[in-house]
């Protein structure tokens, strides 16, 4: 199951940034640091007594602002409100309520979603008092609280995990594979979702998918059963904002945590983005199968040399992501579409399988024969035994005599090792490091 957003909003300088980078310095989960991977800290998972959601932070809302990157700001901050199911609107104790303040608490009791209502900056006994004026903005009880000095903190993270929804069972049975076309606003994601369902005269009904009261689209072809999650915005959650149907980052959390495959879309006019590198990094970290498809191929100036110059750039920009297939495609045309879906079931068999242990330690065995680790610090390292503990994504326990002595590139290379004996087209792998004693 997805994990439940939390957003913090609010006007610039109350201190977004500090009360996200507190909570998310202590409690983010991050799977691996592959150099790449990008760390844009704009959501963390956090976890919390047992309970864990992605904690959003967003630019300032400035509502009466006529700065272009104020308006952006703005926009952003509503598409994290629209996406989430707690909200925490900061406010700034020190400068009190703001004409600001009043407009985005107005923004915010349209929603009628849960809002916390943070008043920070509560550094001192003499600003107690100062909670007081903030019941003005009819948002219930003010909490205080201090960011910087991490005073408060455990009572608001209470708060929030207090009202998180409770997770419902989801209607698919295992063999169903779950799809996400994930991707930046108009680079065809429904566009291509209308092509494959349209193309392959596949059995459709729309029905109401998790507690995220998202609309998922099951279909079938042939033995087959998928479905394609609802990513992009492709039908209004609600009416308040006319920004909600602008595609953003966030709008993807939710739907790559509960997919088996994501197909990447990429433009094949523009190439490959920052937006694009921020999705894709954290599909590799939420170790979901992935297919890079570059889109509006037929109108792409091409020559003999194009598809392989494409390939080295998406491999110079994603190169945490370099196991991924990637197929030209055009969702307009249809051209290689109808391989969309094979690749699907490719990857997602990838996703899925399982290694012998003994295969598994031949390969390793031989890798080492052929290239054996440095020598640190007067200790080289030894590898003993290694067994695959689990899929989606594979993951390999290796013991070893000191996991410090394993350099990240000599890790890299076990890799390469396995996938080119085994394959893994399409799936990131994971290693456990474990000493034996």
């Amino acid at each position: 199951m997805a994990k439940s957003i939390v957003a913090i909003v609010g006007r610039p300088n109350v201190g977004k940034s500090t009360l996200f980078n507190k909570i998310a310095g202590k409690r983010i989960s991050i799977v691996e640091d592959y150099p790449g991977v990008t760390r844009d800290r704009i959501y963390a998972e956090v976890e919390w007594l047992d309970n864990t959601f992605t904690l959003v932070d967003t630019g300032g809302i400035e509502p009466y602002s006529e700065d272009v990157l104020l308006k952006q700001m703005k926009q952003q901050a509503e598409v994290a409100i629209d996406t989430a199911e707690v909200i925490v609107f900061l406010t700034d104790g020190q400068e009190g309520i703001t004409p600001s303040d009043q407009e985005v608490a107005d923004m915010l009791r349209r929603t009628r979603k849960k809002v916390i209502l943070a008043v920070n900056k509560i550094d001192a006994p003499k600003y107690n008092d100062n909670i007081y004026e903030f019941y003005n903005l009819g948002l219930g009880e003010p909490m205080g609280i201090s960011s910087g000095q991490a005073l408060g903190l455990g009572d608001l993270l209470d708060e929030i995990v207090k009202n998180l929804p409770q997770e419902g069972e989801e209607s698919y049975d295992e063999n169903t594979i779950k799809v996400a076309v994930v991707g930046k606003p108009n680079v065809g994601k429904s566009s291509l979702v209308n092509r494959i369902l349209g193309e392959e005269r596949v059995i459709v009904s729309d029905i109401p998918g998790t507690t995220r009261d998202a609309i998922d689209t099951p279909f079938a072809i042939g033995d087959y059963n998928y479905v394609f999650i609802d990513t992009a915005g492709m039908r209004k959650r609600g009416k308040v904002f006319e920004s909600v149907e602008r595609y953003s980052i966030i709008r993807s959390l939710t739907a790559i945590e509960r997919a088996d495959v994501c197909l990447l879309l990429i433009d094949g006019i523009e190439s490959v983005s920052e937006q694009d590198s921020k999705i894709a990094g954290y599909i590799h970290e939420q170790g979901k199968a992935v297919v890079i498809l570059v889109n509006k191929w037929d109108i792409v100036d091409k020559d003999d040399k194009t598809i392989d110059r494409y390939k080295s750039a998406i491999n110079n920009e994603l190169p945490f992501m370099d196991y991924a297939p990637v197929l030209f495609v055009s969702a307009l045309t249809g051209q290689r579409v109808n391989k969309v879906i094979e690749m699907i079931n490719h990857v997602s068999g990838q996703h899925a399988m399982r290694i012998t242990t003994g295969m598994l330690n031949d390969i390793i065995n031989e890798a080492v024969l052929a290239n054996q680790p440095a020598i640190s610090g007067g200790r080289r390292l030894k590898t003993y035994y290694a067994a695959q503990v689990s899929v989606k994504p594979p993951t390999f326990a290796l013991f070893v005599n000191e996991p410090s002595l394993l350099h990240f590139s000599y890790q890299r290379y076990l890799e390469n090792q396995i996938r080119k004996a085994f394959g893994f087209e399409g799936t990131p792998i994971r290693f456990l490091i474990r000493k034996r004693e």
